[in-house]
Parts: structure tokens; sequence; C-alpha cells
């Protein structure tokens, strides 16, 4: 977010966002997620794609809202006229899945091609190691961008905040402070290991000599998303975690980038999401900064 903090229950969503004039601004969400309203769909792995779709949708009207309160007050009624709607959102979902798919998917493949390389082992493998070198060249090169210091410090704000509310802890900018900025269920760490089941899954498709095998590659990518999903869900639990361990630290040390040490003023806004989420306040509401 711009300015600000999105956090999900499962009933709602909330966004808190600092203003230009010091205030924090919160949009409260109700939102029931398809496998909370359809128990058929709430199986592994088809849980995991879902959710990765709707996050998607959830974090598109999220970001517009959170750049809706950086512009100055004048613009504001302009930027509620001209986006928001349905299918600017949807219009949005597709653009970042499309060029997802072809910076991460489909230009390491086309790399892999252009090789010698022909076995299905060493191909995919080779096709994976591309993937996970695009991947980690752009988050460099994202955080060598000045602005998003800011944004990973917010995202620092969000894993210490969430620690808090997972230890039991009262939720305040002092207790916030004492934990980790490093969390195994972020979504960074997500990422790392969808690049990671991708090579595995694609190991088995061998090497890809028509279009329809390529078109095959693409149609996994909801299966990597469910399988990957899973992982990080196993990761979380105790009695797991030793097991999986190796495979979650390579997310976790990407997050020494991605995340920063937040101030304490990103801790209120990150505070203010999160108790909108496990409160029945209204819809939409304003607090003052503290």
């Amino acid at each position: 977010m711009i300015e600000g903090v999105m956090m999900r229950s499962p009933t709602y969503y909330a966004t808190a966002v600092r203003t230009p004039q010091g205030r924090i601004v919160i949009q409260k969400t109700p939102y029931v997620g398809l496998t909370h309203r359809f128990k058929f769909l709430n199986i592994p792995i088809i849980r995991g794609a879902i959710n990765l779709i709707e996050t998607l949708f959830v974090g598109i009207r999220s970001l517009s809202f959170s750049a809706s309160q950086a512009v100055e007050e004048e613009e504001k009624d302009r930027s509620k006229k001209s986006g928001g709607s349905t299918l600017a959102i949807f219009g949005s979902i597709v653009l970042a899945l499309g060029l997802g798919i072809s910076l991460f998917f489909y230009l390491p493949l086309v790399l892999t091609e252009l090789t010698p390389v022909k076995g299905g082992l060493a191909f995919n493998l080779l096709d994976g190691a591309f993937r996970l070198a695009i991947f980690l060249l752009y988050i460099y090169l994202v955080s060598r961008w000045k602005e998003m210091r800011r944004i990973f410090q917010y995202h620092g704000a969000e894993h210490k905040t969430i620690f808090a509310f997972e230890a039991g802890k009262d939720l305040t900018t002092e207790t916030a402070k004492e934990f980790s900025t490093l969390h195994p269920r972020c979504g960074t760490s997500f990422l790392i290991v969808v690049m990671l089941v991708s090579i595995i899954v694609f190991i088995f498709l061998g090497r890809p000599d028509s279009w329809s095998d390529r078109l095959l590659r693409f149609a996994m990518i909801p299966l990597i998303g469910g399988i990957s999903f899973e992982f990080v869900k196993l990761s979380s639990k105790e009695s797991f975690s030793r097991i999986v361990k190796p495979a979650v630290w390579p997310g976790l040390a990407l997050q020494k980038i991605t995340t920063q040490e937040p101030s304490e003023d990103m801790l209120e806004v990150a505070i203010a999401a999160l108790d909108a989420c496990l409160d029945y306040k209204s819809v939409k509401l304003e607090l003052p900064s503290t």
C-alpha cells in the first residue's frame, strides 16, 4: 500500500492509510472468501489457487484506496469519479496476471529455448534458474527505488503487528516493536516457494516442443500456486516447522530486503488496520493520529 497497510480477517479486510494531513483513514469492507462460503472449495491445493486470485482482487482494491488518499483533497473527487469501478479492478487483475506470467514464466522459457540444452531435466532446471534469477533481479531493482523504502517499512510494520497479535499481546506500538519484521507466511516467502515448486512440477512435463506443451505449462500455474499455498500454510504449524524450515529460509532471507524497520507512526497505521478487522466498526471511518 501507499503510506498504509492492508489486513484481512475471515470476515473483513481493512486498509489503513496515513494521509498527507497526518490523519489515519480506514476503509473497512466486509468480505468472506469463497472457500469459507462454499465448503467444497476448501480443499487442499484448490483453496490455494482461489486464495491467490482473491488476494489479487482485494490487494488491487486496497491499493486503489491508498493511492486516492495520497493525492490532495481537490483531486480526490476526480479520482473517485474516474477509478475504482469493478471493471477497472478486473482489468487491473488481468493486467497484473499477464505481466507476472510473461515476466516470470514466459521469458525464462524463451531464454532457455535459446540455449542448446535438450534434455527434459536439464531444460527445466535451467528454466527454473532463469526464473529465479529474473525474480531476484526484479526484487533488487525495486529495492533500489528510494520511494520503495517507506513501503518496505510499512511491510515491516505489518509483520510486527501480526506477530504481536499471534503472541496474544496488547496491540500497542511498544509491544509490536519487540517483534521481528520477518514472517514465514509473508507473500515474499510465498513467491520464493512458487519459484521452487514450479521447477519440480515442470520437470514432470518434460521439455515443451509445441505450443500445446507451452500452454500446458501455463495451465499448471494455478496448481503451482495451490501447492505453494499449502506448503506455506504447513510451515506455520509447529509440528512441521522444523521439517520445512530449510525451504522457508530463502523467503525469510529475501524479506531482509522487502521489509525494513518501521517508525512508530507506521506501527500505528498497521495496528489501526488490524483493529478494524477484529471488531464491528462501520465500513469506513477515520481515526485521529495518536
